[in-house]
């Protein structure tokens, strides 16, 4: 008996690679996958994946140049923010759904065959996601890729999870060129910082933009443990001075051991 499983994914560079979830390319003898504007299927192979992190990278077998989808800054949208998922939900191809950005930095544990998953920065949305959409875009306004959709709550309605870009550059080209990603890579400390603009100076009794406006904090993260509350304004990691969210996240992916948070 044959066993057949469905997912969704994207190609991000024109020579044919496709990012999707790891969950949907396991265990997977042969890949078929369908581009939009082709009437075949085109085989691919598996490059690398990651278990922890739910994400895998394929190679298109051809040697025709294919449409792509444009890789964006998660960091740079923000809850409210409207988002697009696209996917194969129940195998109706390429269906749209619009939502908001509903959070972000979600922390989520799913039990699956191999183990469980431990998920870490998960952008979650209320776009409708579906057995099928599983590794398919969410895309900002701008058209950009912004997450990897990867899991919904099956006890709420409207709650989707997609893996971040920022996580996802941090493994990219591991994944693309067939290098062993390390076991969890990504630490976290569970917060959702933003850049402070002029116009808060006041209501935060600030006199300068340098830092970053923590805008939630996840329940039993590090941070959370550690006292850090909505509303706290960081301004430096073990020491070190940073002025804005995109510095505080590279320290976040980098630093291996503990981290000092000044607020």
């Amino acid at each position: 008996m044959i066993a057949n499983g469905i997912g969704s994914g994207f190609i991000f560079e024109k020579s044919g690679y496709i990012l999707t979830n790891e969950h949907v390319v396991d265990g997977a003898d042969e890949i078929d996958v369908t581009v939009q504007g082709y009437t075949q299927p085109f085989q691919a192979k598996l490059l690398e994946s990651s278990f922890d992190l739910d994400l895998a990278a394929l190679k298109i077998e051809d040697d025709k140049d294919f449409p792509t989808l444009p890789i964006g800054n998660s960091d740079a949208i923000q809850v409210g923010d409207w988002v697009m998922a696209i996917g194969n939900p129940y195998d109706f191809d390429y269906t749209v759904t619009v939502g908001v950005l509903s959070a972000k930095e979600r922390p989520i544990r799913i039990p699956d065959q191999n183990g469980t998953r431990n998920y870490k920065h998960l952008l979650q949305t209320d776009a409708k996601i579906n057995p099928g959409n599983s590794g398919g875009p969410l895309l900002n306004q701008n058209g950009e890729v912004i997450g990897i959709n990867t899991a919904v709550n099956a006890q709420a309605q409207g709650i989707g999870f997609a893996i971040p870009t920022t996580t996802i550059s941090q493994v990219l080209d591991n994944l693309k060129n067939n290098v062993t990603i390390p076991k969890e890579p990504v630490p976290y400390i569970g917060v959702s910082v933003t850049n402070i603009l002029n116009d808060w100076l006041n209501d935060l009794q600030l006199d300068s933009t340098a830092g970053n406006l923590v805008q939630s904090v996840s329940r039993r993260t590090p941070a959370f443990k550690a006292g850090i509350r909505q509303y706290d304004v960081i301004v430096a990691v073990n020491g070190e001075k940073i002025t804005d969210a995109t510095e505080q996240r590279h320290f976040d992916l980098r630093m291996e051991e503990s981290m000092y948070l000044i607020k």
